[in-house]
């Protein structure tokens, strides 16, 4: 900065009283230099400035960058010249720093996927929203200017236990990332968290929730009671509800999801005309079958957290994924595994580490007996939950 300031502080007493009018106007110390250059033919603060890498496609308030104001004259084309090399070596750069961030996004994507057992249309979805927007993100690094994506709005069809909420969570994540919302906070609420019992209080209570979700994402789990089969009851408020959800959709500042069984999510589509337009992707979830819940299972072992009840526990060698899948297909009903899906994990679980903690005797002193759960813990605990 001392350079730049020898050369430039002869020039200020000129250019005092224009300079301050160009700073006004939004300019940069580029602007000024080339606006400077313009009339005296002299480059070297131009040349200073951009070995101090100045930025070349920054716009003043006019929206313009410095290489625009450049008249077409002959005088020009040294400095035109020096400004566009200087352009495409900064896109270059941007381009590699892109490159690179890019596919750290997209391995932080993957690794998410990995949690994510089945439902392979959403995945390939999910990916193609990430590229795509992650290109947008490239292209604008390239000076390119491309139109902003609409919101993803959704809906996840399918019974409980089947993964929507934790699905959610990932795409917060990952709309977060690429830059669609500000924050990846989810903000989960049902029926009773939206609808009022009183005339004018559904409205107030719904917009207090929308507003604490405004820069994330919105999940309506189980949406289609907000919706009654009949309408018997004049009172029931789930449609002005539903209709103020519909309201802020457009504004970009909100991703929407509504989850539900997918019979009853009709009731939904069809109570509200702008639904199919703002709601673009549906998505069906799937019941888990038996070689799932038993990848499900390992995946949560694997990523205990200090909070967890498992943490610090590990499974036998014997739980390979198929010795687990079979006692799950021997142990549980279909309807259990139907109305339970991931849901029956967890609970087989904590049922298990119970089943340990009754197996062992207070003489056992080794310490990896101590924190393993063995086939027979989880057959056990499989049991319980039978009964």
């Amino acid at each position: 900065m001392g350079r730049l300031h020898c050369i430039w502080q002869p020039r200020m007493d000129v250019m005092k009283l224009q300079s301050c009018f160009l700073l006004m106007n939004g300019m940069t110390p580029l602007h000024l230099a080339v606006w400077y250059s313009i009339r005296s033919d002299d480059y070297a603060t131009v040349k200073t400035l951009l070995e101090y890498n100045a930025d070349c496609t920054a716009q003043d308030n006019e929206g313009m960058t410095p290489i625009k104001h450049l008249s077409n004259g002959p005088g020009s084309e040294k400095l035109r010249q020096l400004l566009h090399w200087h352009l495409e070596e900064q896109q270059k750069r941007r381009a590699l720093e892109a490159c690179g961030e890019t596919k750290a996004k997209m391995d932080e994507l993957e690794k998410e996927l990995l949690n994510i057992v089945g439902l392979h249309e959403l995945k390939v979805q999910l990916r193609k929203w990430a590229k795509g927007m992650l290109f947008d993100e490239r292209r604008r690094a390239l000076g390119l200017k491309v139109g902003a994506r609409r919101p993803p709005h959704m809906a996840f069809l399918g019974n409980p236990g089947t993964g929507k909420t934790m699905v959610a969570r990932i795409l917060g994540k990952l709309l977060h990332m690429v830059g669609i919302l500000p924050t990846d906070k989810v903000t989960e609420v049902q029926r009773t968290d939206l609808v009022g019992e009183f005339v004018g209080h559904t409205g107030p209570k719904t917009r207090r929730k929308i507003q604490e979700a405004e820069g994330g994402i919105l999940f309506v789990d189980e949406a289609y009671r907000l919706i009654p089969m009949q309408k018997a009851d004049d009172k029931d408020y789930g449609l002005e509800a539903l209709e103020e959800i519909m309201s802020v959709m457009d504004s970009g500042k909100i991703v929407v999801i509504f989850a539900g069984y997918s019979e009853p999510m009709k009731r939904v589509i069809a109570s509200n005309e702008g639904f199919c337009r703002r709601v673009t992707k549906f998505f069906y979830f799937s019941d888990f079958n038996s070689e799932e819940l038993a990848k499900i299972l390992h995946i949560k072992m694997n990523s205990q957290t200090e909070e967890s009840l498992l943490y610090g526990f590990k499974l036998h060698s014997s739980c390979s994924l198929d010795a687990i899948a079979r006692l799950i297909e021997r142990e549980a009903t279909e309807k259990q595994r139907k109305e339970m899906n991931g849901g029956l994990v967890d609970p087989m679980l904590v049922n298990a580490r119970e089943n340990l903690d009754l197996r062992l005797n207070f003489d056992c002193i080794d310490a990896d007996e101590l924190c393993t759960i063995t086939l027979e813990d989880l057959e056990a605990g499989i049991r319980l939950l039978s009964q």
